[in-house]
């Protein structure tokens, strides 16, 4: 089992419910939750897909490499994730 940061960055206009639900679905597909951080709105650098803000959430996750490949692939899927970033620690 390898150790991971995954870093998202989610739609603003969000609703609060569909945030915790996207959050807690991310959650639920590692081994381990080590850290969770929820770094709230803030604006971004440049706009990403016409959005000038974005909601941040981080994780330290423990996962095996073929979980981590199916989560990739979702990830790139989901409408509500502007980007993220997921790399081995």
């Amino acid at each position: 089992m390898n150790n991971y940061y995954l870093t998202l960055v989610l739609k603003p206009d969000l609703e609060e419910k569909a945030r915790k639900e996207l959050v807690e679905s991310m959650k639920k597909s590692f081994d381990k939750v080590e850290k969770e951080d929820l770094w709230g709105q803030k604006p971004l650098s440049y706009p990403i897909k016409r959005q000038t803000s974005g909601y941040y959430a981080h994780f330290e996750v423990q996962a095996e490499p073929q979980t981590i490949k199916a989560l990739d692939k979702n990830l790139r899927l989901e409408e509500d994730i502007l980007r993220y970033l997921l790399i081995r620690k």
